[in-house]
């Protein structure tokens, strides 16, 4: 089950493509030149500027390439994200970054050059009965990119009726896919507790309401949420990443404490019970002690959630384009923007192997460009198979 023979052609074009994106990056919506990149080469590849839409998302870009009929009225939309991290590269290849501070250490690089290969290839051929929408998106990295696209109208604006999206993995081998119907990564919601005491000295701690004591057992009663409020087979992480308060010295009792955390889940009946379990616990805690508690909720991405009969159109595209396709991965909990169109439309997500690698966020991360065929193949293998020519 081999990759299409012309994307084994252009691999060597598609790498450069991605290598000079890896040499460029820019963060959140700041993805000025990087979409400028991306509209010079939809337009080498042959699309006309009235099919190209810049601006949609702020800086994201969307174009269409339509099949050589359009019986069907099959619109699909296909998605890559832009944007790097706030990451010193330490990965060690001989095209590193040139903008200091900043990677793309997730891969994003690979993925919007794997696009534009799929498109190149699609505009030559045009063997399909539809139209696609290809979207390039900014701002997947904490910004919620995929929202302000969807928010400028992006499915109504092009009639977009089912819509795809990949990411690679690391540990997976490449040329190999993994992906599931239903929760494939988890909600990401922020919390910060404020806690209020009363300060004092160390030596005196009758005369003080010690809210480095209170923030602590709330730390402690918060991780009873996992292990006492939810369902042993769902899952719920919660973790508290920061611990400070307003004491200088080790002979102050801390008038103030301030925690910020998190909480992932693949449930979103949880995401929604998570804020009021969270706000209870700190509050009455807080008041048993004789201090309060303020807590100030920031959602985040929502469940990224495959439906079925796209994840199976997936599956299909998967197993034309490699024999190892896991179609029951494991879920796993970080999260992903895409899950906002998914809201909107029904799509799928699926992971294409990367092989041996350090993990995504982290210096030494490394793209395997010998994925770039694999992941161009199937992007035009489930437009192909969706929108058969007529």
């Amino acid at each position: 089950m081999p990759v299409k023979n012309r994307f084994a052609e252009m691999q060597e074009e598609i790498t450069k493509w991605r290598r000079h994106l890896h040499e460029n990056p820019e963060l959140l919506y700041e993805v000025h030149k990087t979409a400028a990149f991306v509209v010079e080469r939809l337009k080498d590849i042959g699309l006309d500027e009235s099919a190209i839409t810049t601006g949609i998302g702020r800086t994201g870009v969307v174009a269409v390439i339509e099949g050589k009929t359009n019986t069907s009225g099959r619109v699909i939309g296909l998605r890559a994200d832009m944007d790097a991290l706030p990451i010193t590269e330490a990965s060690g290849v001989d095209y590193p970054s040139k903008t200091p501070g900043v990677m793309h250490a997730c891969g994003h690089d690979g993925h919007t050059a794997i696009l534009l290969g799929a498109a190149k290839y699609l505009s030559e051929t045009r063997n399909f009965d539809g139209k696609v929408v290809l979207i390039f998106q900014p701002a997947e990295e904490g910004g919620a990119g995929g929202k302000a696209m969807c928010d400028d109208g992006l499915m109504d604006r092009w009639g977009i009726q089912e819509v795809y999206g990949l990411h690679n993995m690391p540990g997976l081998p490449v040329g190999q896919f993994a992906v599931r119907p239903g929760a494939l990564l988890a909600s990401s919601d922020e919390f910060e507790i404020t806690v209020t005491g009363k300060g004092g000295h160390a030596a005196a701690p009758h005369d003080a309401i010690d809210t480095t004591l209170v923030a602590s057992q709330i730390v402690v009663s918060l991780h009873s949420i996992v292990s006492r409020n939810v369902n042993p087979v769902k899952r719920v992480v919660l973790t508290v990443g920061t611990f400070e308060t307003d004491s200088t010295a080790s002979n102050v009792i801390a008038h103030q404490a301030r925690l910020q955390g998190t909480v992932r889940t693949l449930d979103t009946e949880y995401r929604q019970l998570a804020e009021g379990w969270v706000r209870q616990i700190a509050e009455n805690v807080a008041a048993a002690y004789g201090a309060t508690a303020e807590v100030e909720w920031t959602p985040g991405y929502p469940v990224t959630i495959n439906t079925p009969d796209e994840t199976q159109y997936a599956v299909e595209a998967a197993r034309a384009v490699s024999a190892h396709v896991d179609d029951d991965t494991d879920p796993i909990l970080p999260s992903e923007d895409f899950a906002y169109m998914l809201e909107e439309r029904p799509g799928a997500y699926i992971f294409l192997g990367n092989g041996d690698t350090a993990m995504c966020h982290h210096p030494a991360y490394v793209f395997d460009d010998e994925a770039i065929p694999v992941g161009c193949s199937w992007f035009a293998e489930l437009v192909e198979r969706r929108m058969p020519a007529a």
